[in-house]
């Protein structure tokens, strides 16, 4: 029987970006909610890396999830960035990288919040990590856990915002992937590159941090080893 859902009556809405990341939340919440009990939400923001909407359509209709595309562009009005414009990618003192969307994070739960409601949802599931991330602080859990408060204050209204890789590094967001059955899945079908190429350029922080992840893991699984701290 299905822990979550064993009534069949639990829903969540995944905020998806057709990234490792999102897609593994996406996965896993099909296996706890069922498929028919999963959305998407998807923010077409003015990201540089727009084929990431592309693979996150694919991906959605391959798996059979309702998705709803959401444009919040308007925010590349009020501020500028690495990851909305053609500008080299760098880091400033406090170790950011200029990738950073100011409140992009809180945008799109906010959003994601004010669509679940009007479906009568209230879990809201999101691959936001501060294991393994780029020093973003919209990733860390005290702001996730903050805005859920916020959420259910501003709406009177119960929402669960989940992040099920919030201490997870990506080694262990791989092996997440790989037992459920989806690593290869994962693989060849999502986007991660912040310059929007095709299969990644391999050098962007976030190509770096995906493959380095990628290679850890399969070592530990070819010593027959669970990766470090982490079992499923």
């Amino acid at each position: 029987m299905n822990i979550l859902n064993p009534n069949g009556n639990r829903k969540a809405v995944v905020i998806f970006s057709g990234g490792q990341d999102s897609t593994t939340c996406l996965i896993q919440a099909i296996r706890d909610y069922g498929v028919n009990n999963v959305e998407a939400v998807t923010f077409q923001y003015g990201q540089r890396h727009a084929v990431e909407l592309q693979k996150a359509q694919w991906i959605a209709q391959d798996l059979g999830v309702k998705q709803t595309l959401i444009d919040t562009s308007v925010i590349k009005t009020i501020t500028n960035n690495a990851m909305m414009s053609d500008r080299e990618i760098e880091q400033d003192e406090n170790g950011v990288p200029n990738t950073f969307v100011d409140g992009r994070n809180a945008l799109f739960l906010l959003y994601a919040a004010i669509y679940a409601k009007g479906q009568g949802i209230t879990d809201l599931i999101a691959g936001v990590c501060e294991t393994d991330f780029s020093g973003y602080p919209d990733c860390r859990d005290v702001f996730v856990k903050s805005m859920n408060v916020t959420l259910n204050l501003a709406m009177d209204y119960q929402f669960n915002i989940r992040t099920p890789l919030m201490y997870l590094t990506k080694a262990q967001t791989w092996q997440l992937a790989d037992e459920l059955g989806a690593l290869d899945y994962i693989r060849r079908h999502t986007h991660t590159c912040y310059l929007g190429v095709e299969g990644g350029c391999g050098t962007c922080p976030s190509c770096v941090l995906r493959e380095k992840g990628l290679q850890e893991y399969l070592t530990h699984k070819s010593a027959g080893e669970k990766s470090p701290v982490f079992s499923a």
